[in-house]
C-alpha cells in the first residue's frame, strides 16, 4: 500500500497562506546552508507529487523554467521528472511533463493508495489536505513551522475535524524553521 505524506509550511500561528493566498512569507528565510541541503535532499525523493490547482499553477510558473534550473538545479530536475497529479474541477489538461488532472481528490488518492508503487506527497494545497485529512487518508504530516506570525490566514485543516497525532521526529534549523513530522494515532 502506497503511503501519503503531506509537506506543508505554516506560520507560527498555524496558517498555510495569507487570506489573499499569498505564500511569499514562507520563502523569506535567512540564508542557512543546512536548510538548503535539507530541502534538496527532501526534494530528491521518489513518488507522485500532488497539488491543488492554485499550488500547481504556482509550481508550473517556476519549476519548468531555466531560472529554476539555474537557482536550484537538483530540486528543479526532480520536480520536473516526477509524476504529478493536479486536482481541479476547472483545469482540463496540463502542459507540465508527467502531469495528470483529476477532479476527484478522495477517490483518486484512495485508488492510488491501494496500488503498488512509490509514495505520494501533497505539496501545499490546503483545501486538498483538508479533504484528505477528513477522509483519513494521510499517513504522515511533515510540517515546517516558519518563524513568522501572520495574524490571520487560511487554516490547513479547516473542516477536517479533530485528528489526534503523535510526533514521530523533529529538527530545528538556524534560519528559525522547525521541521515536525506527525503520524495519525488512529
Amino acid at each position: 500500500m502506497r503511503q501519503l505524506v503531506v509537506f506543508e509550511t505554516i506560520s507560527l500561528d498555524g496558517y498555510f497562506a495569507k487570506l489573499d493566498g499569498d505564500l511569499s512569507w514562507a520563502h523569506k528565510q535567512q540564508t542557512d546552508p543546512e536548510w538548503d541541503e535539507f530541502v534538496a535532499n527532501n526534494a530528491s525523493g521518489q513518488g507522485t507529487l500532488m497539488f491543488g490547482r492554485v499550488t500547481y499553477e504556482m509550481m508550473l510558473s517556476y519549476w519548468p523554467t531555466p531560472q529554476a534550473a539555474k537557482d536550484r538545479p537538483v530540486v528543479a530536475e526532480n520536480m520536473n521528472k516526477r509524476p504529478k497529479v493536479v486536482f481541479s474541477r476547472t483545469l482540463g489538461s496540463s502542459p507540465w511533463i508527467n502531469t495528470t488532472v483529476s477532479d476527484d481528490v478522495v477517490g483518486t488518492v484512495r485508488r492510488m493508495k491501494s496500488e503498488s508503487g512509490d509514495g505520494m506527497t501533497v505539496l501545499g494545497s490546503g483545501m486538498i489536505v483538508s479533504q484528505l485529512a477528513k477522509a483519513g487518508l494521510i499517513d504522515e504530516m511533515q510540517i515546517v513551522v516558519a518563524p513568522v506570525v501572520l495574524g490571520e490566514g487560511k487554516s490547513l485543516f479547516a473542516g477536517a475535524g479533530q485528528k489526534d497525532l503523535k510526533l514521530a521526529r523533529s529538527r530545528s534549523f538556524k534560519n528559525g524553521n522547525t521541521f515536525l513530522v506527525y503520524e495519525p494515532t488512529s
